[in-house]
């Protein structure tokens, strides 16, 4: 399974999609453009967009709304990333200097504010009131969530609740907003709409929960980041609370967010890789996966419903 026969329902939506990104890219200010490009250079797997695409196209199609919608979708997502890169002080992201890190972070802010903005008058263009409140609600929800965790102090009795409330809201809800959006767009009927969230829903938690385990099982190479990064930047993510959770005498992962000395991180991510942590994180990605793929059990038979399937087997199964 590969993501180019995944896609090859709307290959030619997808191209479109891109030429729309290209087109953000347009603008009078060089300083600009370059940063533009620079962050949305290589299409990477566009999941979020095409999930977007997909889903417009369960009922009456329309590309000249869905295509904004799936677009805008990237941009925010792109800006949430520049934004996240200046907070977290980041180095690397997708294996090259991060925005903040190669121009500075007054230039990464500025830029992600101009992609909020850009990606708001994509969502805008399509006219439909209630994809625009779907839109700034995700923003808020997103904003919200980090705001939240700027300031959260790790507890390990109420840390796995935390997580999936966090997770659900800087991540999830994104992938919810692809597809529902696109449903909306399609003039699904509202039981699909509702169907379509929930599987947006129970893909983003997949998705990220993957995404935990990779920080500390991949290879930079693979991830585009340094293993352990999320954990050095004092981010407990599942599979440091599991650990924690099964070893309630070892203070390690305690003692890497008061330090984050990079001795006490590289222990951390050799435990924890080397722990049960890791394969139950896996069985709990699956079962968010599944869960997804349930949501749409009852979707026509066709091949937009089996790419949707697909997709919610593809994103445990990835490497990066």
């Amino acid at each position: 399974m590969n993501l180019d026969d995944i896609y090859r329902p709307i290959n030619e939506e997808r191209e479109k999609v891109e030429r729309c990104l290209d087109a953000a890219t347009d603008v009078d200010v060089p300083l600009l453009r370059q940063l533009l490009e620079y962050a949305l250079k290589g299409r990477g797997k566009r999941i979020r967009p095409s999930l977007a695409l997909l889903c417009g196209r369960l009922h009456a199609y329309d590309s000249s709304l869905v295509v904004p919608m799936a677009a805008a979708v990237e941009l925010l997502h792109t800006a949430t990333l520049v934004h996240d890169d200046v907070v977290d002080h980041s180095p690397v992201r997708r294996g090259k200097p991060t925005v903040s890190r190669a121009w500075g972070e007054n230039r990464a802010l500025l830029l992600g504010d101009y992609l909020f903005a850009k990606a708001g008058s994509l969502a805008a263009s399509t006219g439909n009131l209630r994809v625009i409140e779907l839109f700034a609600e995700t923003i808020m929800t997103i904003s919200s969530s980090e705001m939240r965790q700027s300031v959260y102090s790790f507890d390990l009795r109420e840390a796995r609740g935390y997580y999936y409330t966090w997770i659900s809201a800087k991540t999830a809800s994104l992938f919810s907003l692809a597809t529902e959006s696109g449903a909306v767009l399609g003039q699904s009927p509202e039981d699909m709409v509702v169907a379509m969230r929930d599987y947006g829903h129970n893909f983003g938690m997949a998705f990220q929960i993957l995404d935990d385990v990779l920080d500390f099982v991949g290879e930079e190479a693979e991830v585009g980041k340094p293993v352990g990064s999320d954990l050095g930047e004092g981010a407990v993510t599942l599979p440091s609370i599991l650990y924690a959770d099964s070893h309630p005498g070892d203070n390690l992962i305690k003692r890497v967010i008061e330090n984050r000395d990079a001795e006490s991180v590289a222990l951390a991510v050799e435990k924890i890789r080397n722990s049960p942590a890791i394969a139950e994180c896996l069985a709990i990605a699956s079962d968010f996966s599944s869960r997804a793929r349930r949501a749409i059990e009852k979707l026509p038979d066709n091949d937009i419903r089996q790419a949707l399937l697909d997709l919610a087997t593809y994103i445990i199964k990835r490497r990066k």
